[in-house]
């Protein structure tokens, strides 16, 4: 390929191919090739001229692979491909501000180069569509924001107030733009977070053997296996295995599915429990979870409800203006002053500036690295008065320490206890099973492999037969009231006094119980902080859930400072819990990460998933923090916060201006073009502060207060 070099800032290239080079889809195709290479980070293409630009690792080796790489394409190299949702947002942002970009060049060569005839001629072409509507509204005995708008050109045009009408009309076309962009950018958003980006699947073949293959290369009939934990990528058919289905993604609702052979499962839906081999039906473009995701570009339910307010407010305000204007001519009986009335179209700014201010809060959501489905999730999140979090993960850093190892009879010792519990829990990466495996390894406490196959029972525990005899170890309400495991009275005692302060795991072989394992996992050092912040920001109640011991949740919730808490939570006690938060009428933001935290993410007001958390989680959550620093909660509910008073503020002021403006025009002290232009220009001054950031440079300073607090603390 011929190309010449256009920019290069040491991680940014930019070279330009010429304007035939390649096509819109082969562009896609080329960024797809060049993304292969773990050292490219992005790559926008554009066809109109050939370029190319590549953010890269900015090494020079890098670079000079990136020119060998552009060297080597010939014609037969390009294929067409679809573009990533990063190109996708892109382009939206590009073609929005190009069309607007038109829309102020054509106003003004029309103004400086067209003879005033035609410039006239043009503003009622221009205005036969806003009449039309009008007409339409009329006709269908509506009152609303169309009837006024095509009332208040009509009535400028009929009085050759001809410049008043084309500003009119020009500021309802840049209210109109945004409109769009802002439902374009959310419905792009939600299609990011609905998008499967699954790289590899595992192939079963004929004779049983799995191998791990490319997801683009599977076909119809293939067989794939898709383990605990992860997403299924296809529409198919379950042939082999059981497992339990989370198809909230789907169906939206909350509780896991049995899935056994013979059953279909979806593209998007989350397997959290067992092993499934699937028979391929469908999959790309043709699985449903790709058909719901065509539906959304026809979804009008991601506008945030302040902006649906926001229009209901405005075409509540139309049947005011009309009887102003009326009112205005009986008393006068000038129509004059009456159209200076008619020209106060509130509706115009409100339009404008709700959107701008949604686009904004969203800008700086993921300026901040957190990904929002749209803006009624944001609205929805400023207005919360409770927040609910998982405690594992998210109140923690998930890296839980074995701390005390107690034998439980004379029949095992220390050493045994937790040599046991590390050889039935080394199958399984839960963060708790991990901390017994890895004390054992620190210990030198090496083990053979004494028991059968295992059987791990999602939030409870696990099942096995060690050394011929039945083995159970998990959480007390697993062992004591589902496997009816006795403890006697000096074991009881012996438990309240040794493991108050930790959660503890449980084993019990043949029936009886053998051994604690105390287990602590310290809270995050900004955890308490950012706590008393949201308490601050006006969340009311702040509640823990948590599978823990009853001693271990009340000693994390007392060193996070939180009062209300619920311990030994089982998965659907937790969607349960936020359901009658619900009930009682709170907003409830339910903040989790891990596959168990799932129902209650989806039953909550506004969900939000974590940066590590599961597939499963980051599905169903309705917003993504991108970054794991739990102080982004605080920041993400002053961003919110400051979105709606901004609205408000908007209300507020634009009812004052043009409350004025009506006023001023019934006394006769302006003319209809004086009320139209300052009617303009306060629309296009509140649509500028819109735009304004809402965070402060203060917002972003959490460490440094974080630090600060923990130096005072210890001093």
């Amino acid at each position: 390929m011929k190309y010449q070099v256009m920019h290069d800032s040491g991680s940014r290239l930019r070279v330009r191919a010429g304007q035939w080079a390649f096509t819109k889809e082969e562009g896609y195709g080329l960024a797809s090739l060049l993304l292969d290479q773990s050292f490219i980070h992005e790559v926008f293409t554009s066809h109109r001229n050939g370029s190319i630009l590549i953010y890269y690792d900015g090494s020079i080796e890098s670079k000079q692979k990136i020119f060998d790489i552009l060297d080597s394409i010939t014609m037969d190299d390009l294929f067409e491909a679809e573009p990533t949702q990063t190109q996708v947002s892109k382009e939206i942002s590009e073609d929005f501000y190009l069309r607007l970009t038109k829309m102020i060049l054509h106003r003004g060569v029309y103004k400086l180069f067209l003879p005033m005839p035609i410039r006239n001629a043009l503003t009622i072409y221009h205005a036969l569509e806003y009449v039309w509507h009008g007409l339409d509204s009329l006709t269908s005995f509506r009152v609303d924001v169309a009837l006024l708008d095509g009332a208040a050109v009509a009535g400028a045009l009929l009085h050759k107030q001809y410049q008043p009408a084309s500003s009119m009309m020009f500021l309802l076309s840049i209210s109109d733009a945004l409109e769009d962009y802002t439902i374009q950018k959310a419905k792009s958003t939600l299609k990011d977070s609905l998008a499967l980006n699954i790289d590899t699947v595992w192939v079963v073949g004929e004779d049983g053997e799995e191998k791990q293959c490319p997801a683009v290369d599977i076909d119809k009939g293939d067989k794939i296996k898709v383990h605990m934990g992860d997403v299924i990528p296809v529409d198919g058919k379950v042939i082999e295995g059981d497992g339990m289905v989370n198809e909230a993604s789907m169906t939206g609702e909350p509780l896991a599915i049995h899935k056994s052979p013979g059953k279909t499962v979806h593209a998007g839906t989350v397997i959290e429990e067992g092993n499934l081999i699937i028979e391929v039906y469908s999959m790309n473009k043709e699985t449903r979870l790709n058909k719901i995701i065509d539906l959304i570009e026809n979804s009008e339910e991601l506008k945030a409800e302040t902006q649906s307010k926001a229009e209901k407010l405005a075409d509540s305000i139309v049947p005011y203006s009309f009887i102003a204007t009326a009112l205005t001519y009986l008393i006068t009986r000038n129509p004059t002053k009456a159209l200076s009335v008619l020209m106060v179209d509130f509706s115009c700014a409100i339009k404008l500036t709700t959107p701008l201010s949604i686009i904004s809060a969203m800008r700086e959501a993921s300026d901040n690295r957190m990904m929002i489905k749209g803006g009624k999730f944001l609205e929805s999140y400023a207005n919360a008065d409770t927040i609910v979090f998982d405690k594992t993960g998210t109140l923690t850093n998930a890296t839980p320490k074995v701390v005390e190892v107690i034998p439980m009879s004379k029949r095992y010792d220390r050493d045994e206890i937790l040599r046991m519990a590390a050889c039935i829990e080394e199958h399984f990466a839960h963060s708790i099973a991990t901390a017994i495996v890895k004390q054992a390894e620190e210990e030198g406490l090496k083990h053979e492999e004494d028991h059968s196959e295992v059987q791990y029972i999602v939030a409870h525990g696990i099942v096995t037969e060690y050394d011929g005899k039945r083995a159970v170890i998990g959480s007390k309400h697993f062992l004591f009231d589902d496997e009816k495991v006795k403890m006697t009275k000096t074991q009881e005692k012996k438990v309240e006094k040794e493991a108050k302060e930790h959660s503890v795991v449980y084993l019990a072989i043949d029936g009886k119980l053998e051994g604690l394992i105390c287990i602590d996992d310290p809270v995050r050092e900004e955890a308490k902080y950012v706590i008393e912040e949201l308490k601050s920001l006006g969340i009311e109640n702040v509640i823990m859930l948590t599978g823990d011991s009853e001693s271990g949740a009340k000693a994390g919730a007392k060193a996070l400072g939180i009062t209300e808490y619920r311990s030994q939570v089982l998965p659907e006690d937790k969607s349960r819990i936020v359901e009658e938060l619900k009930a009682e009428g709170k907003t409830v933001i339910m903040v989790g990460d891990g596959i168990n935290d799932s129902p209650a993410l989806a039953a909550a007001d506004v969900s939000v998933s974590m940066k590590n958390s599961s597939d499963i989680a980051r599905e169903v959550a309705d917003i993504s923090l991108l970054s794991d620093d739990l102080y982004d909660l605080v920041t993400l509910r002053k961003l919110s916060t400051g979105m709606l008073d901004k609205i408000n503020s908007n209300y507020r002021n634009i009812v004052a201006v043009n409350g004025s403006l009506l006023v001023l025009g019934v006394v006769g002290a302006i003319s209809p073009s004086t009320s139209s232009m300052i009617h303009n220009l306060s629309t296009m001054l509140f649509g500028a502060l819109s735009t304004r950031s809402v965070l402060k440079d203060s917002d972003y300073s959490k460490g440094i207060e974080v630090e600060a607090i923990e130096v005072a603390d210890a001093s």
